[in-house]
């Protein structure tokens, strides 16, 4: 895993200044500490800070062609490279090394843009051809791996794996847009491929930008999307089979390795599924890693215990203490833009014990989204059952105001608290789900924002980003449709950005079989009552793992990988948040209502209300602000 970044003059060849390409660079060190290198020529400047995993003798980058006229820079794995070589040598490329970078130039070569659709991995890199004078960025078909790039006045285009590498360069201003407040509010990140800064943008997952000197910027090219066809005629067995069979494929794919290897193991059904394949493709122990809980409430290290026992892992264990929020400014540094997932604490740990042992770990996320396993899935499909059985044009003036006037009951049973179930009957599909899954609901979000903010927002709100991918989706499916929204959503802004920096951060490198394309692609042929029956969330995993696994690891209450955060702000933070939200920075904005942000804190210190998800989202938007100064 590495970290890349550079300059390309978009208008000319004006000399690229070797001093401000390396502080871009070394930005990023954490990304890369083994190697750092760099090319620069008139109008053009490559960057890359190395972490050696294949090919470590002759690996290194840049990487040229054989007449040095292509150049790359690379940040991921090519999974299937050792295939590729020699198709591409046929075709009378000469290689010099064993590294899947090498793959890279000469596919360009053979097949130019088109040449992204032959690659199975987790990627983004930028390759310049001086011949055509062009420069090429890719990013890989599920955002494992980030890119960011940025357009100057001047026609200067700035790109980096992390923002803070495009901030280094010192011409990039840093205005803040609303828009981008507005999504990470609802959805707890700013969404592909918007940036928290107006003139900075993400490239898209399964997307390409082709910038050709002389040329105005073009819009990025999309060259991938899963098609929820949903027709695969497969009774369960042989489904469990197939899938057994696809998922040890992946696995083995990433398990090509020169340095230390293992898995993160959490004790939950994904993570033991992976290591349980991975220990029946290993001559030697697995190596797994997993962070328990003091809090009993979170946690699960029993369960990854018994898996770790069953298959004989080189097992090793942290605990992570119930205050442990010692982190939240480092988060904010190391994720550059404001981002509010708690479990990004857990993660940062889990990540720093396996850098003690190993230097790749593959992981179980993605399953949630392919195989059906959120909890959140189950509730959407049975509003969904209530929502067929009436137009919209007679829930909304009906459910709206039951929604509007029902009081918001965190205190009472669950049966009583039917506010959220009348706000999501008022709406369509998509914004009944968008409603179900934003941290910050609208009528919240509405009172929290001052009128000068959300006039900056000319009407726009979060929920149109979920509209634009469901006019995509090719499907109608209830599971389906949500399942394609989380890939393009959650799964890229959230889960990847996630496990990415914390990753980093201690140089580890992490892979992730779940999300290998070809499975997601099968997967996506399969009807949802493969991964959904009853009330029973991954159910064809499961069915597949039953000879594998202890019945109690699949079929338990799922956990999650959170952190009590409802005691931290009525306890030890209760203070910090105080002055974070009340007073400084979040108040000088102007952009709050600063009645409403008292009345959240209030409400929380009480116990009148369980407020602990807006108060992260806003102290870590406030620490946003702390380690960015902004224009």
């Amino acid at each position: 895993m590495c970290g890349i970044t550079g300059i390309f003059d978009t208008r000319g060849k004006r000399e690229i200044d070797r001093a401000v390409l390396h502080r871009m660079n070394e930005t990023q060190f954490h990304r890369g500490p083994d190697e750092g290198g760099l090319h620069i020529e008139p109008g053009v400047g490559l960057g890359h800070r190395r972490l050696s995993i294949i090919d470590l003798s002759t690996g290194q980058q840049p990487l040229y062609n054989e007449d040095s006229s292509v150049c790359v820079v690379f940040n991921g794995e090519i999974y299937n490279y050792q295939e590729l070589i020699p198709e591409l040598q046929a075709l009378g490329h000469v290689f010099h090394t064993r590294s899947d970078t090498e793959v890279i130039v000469h596919a360009w070569e053979a097949w130019g843009e088109k040449c992204v659709e032959r690659f199975r991995g987790m990627f983004a890199f930028a390759l310049w051809d001086r011949n055509r004078d062009t420069l090429f960025l890719a990013r890989d078909r599920l955002g494992v791996k980030p890119l960011y790039y940025a357009l100057l006045e001047d026609g200067t285009c700035l790109f980096g794996s992390e923002l803070k590498s495009l901030l280094a360069h010192g011409g990039l201003r840093r205005d803040i847009d609303p828009l981008a407040v507005e999504e990470y509010f609802a959805l707890g990140y700013v969404a592909e491929p918007r940036c928290i800064f107006r003139r900075a943008k993400k490239l898209a997952p399964a997307h390409t930008l082709t910038m050709r000197r002389g040329q105005p910027l073009p819009e990025p090219r999309e060259y991938w999307d899963v098609r929820f066809t949903l027709d695969a005629q497969l009774g369960v067995e042989e489904a469990s089979h197939e899938l057994e069979r696809r998922l040890t494929e992946s696995i083995r794919l990433r398990m090509i390795s020169e340095v230390p290897l293992g898995a993160f193991l959490s004790g939950g059904v994904d993570s033991s599924a992976v290591v349980a394949m991975m220990a029946g493709l290993s001559k030697e122990p697995v190596n797994t890693c997993c962070i328990a809980f003091a809090d009993p409430a979170y946690n699960e290290s029993a369960f990854a215990k018994k898996v770790a026992d069953r298959y004989q892992t080189r097992h090793f264990v942290d605990q992570v203490e119930s205050d442990d929020f010692d982190l939240i400014d480092t988060l904010a540094r190391l994720y550059d833009e404001p981002y509010a997932d708690s479990s990004a604490i857990p993660t940062y740990r889990v990540c720093q014990l396996a850098r003690k042992h190993v230097t790749v770990a593959l992981s179980g996320d993605g399953g949630d989204e392919s195989f059906g396993g959120y909890r959140r899935y189950r509730l959407h499909l049975m509003e969904e059952k209530m929502r067929a059985s009436m137009p919209l044009g007679l829930r909304r003036p009906l459910f709206g105001p039951l929604g509007r006037l029902y009081p918001k009951a965190d205190w009472a049973p669950r049966v009583f608290r039917a506010k959220s179930t009348f706000e999501s009957m008022a709406r369509s599909s998509v914004e009944a789900y968008f409603h179900e899954i934003s941290v910050i609901r609208d009528p919240l979000r509405n009172r929290m924002f001052s009128d000068r903010f959300k006039a900056e927002l000319g009407g726009y709100r979060a929920s149109e980003v979920f509209n634009g991918h469901a006019a995509k989706a090719g499907t109608d499916d209830p599971l389906a449709l949500i399942q394609y929204l989380d890939t393009h959503t959650y799964l890229v802004g959230d889960i990847n950005t996630k496990v990415d920096r914390a990753s980093m951060a201690h140089s580890l490198e992490v892979r992730e079989p779940l999300m290998d394309h070809p499975l997601v692609e099968w997967l996506a042929t399969l009807p949802s009552g493969l991964k959904m029956r009853g009330a029973e969330g991954k159910y064809l995993l499961k069915k597949a793992m039953e000879p594998h696994l202890p019945h109690d690891i699949m079929y338990r209450p799922k956990m999650g990988f959170a952190v009590p955060l409802a005691r931290w702000f009525r306890g030890p933070l209760r203070q910090r948040v105080r002055d974070a939200l009340l007073d400084g920075r979040m108040a000088e904005t102007g952009w709050f209502n600063p009645q409403v942000i008292q009345q959240i804190v209030e409400q929380h210190e009480s116990g009148v209300r369980d407020h602990s998800t807006p108060i992260w989202t806003l102290l870590m938007f406030d620490a946003f602000l702390k380690n960015e100064p902004c224009a």
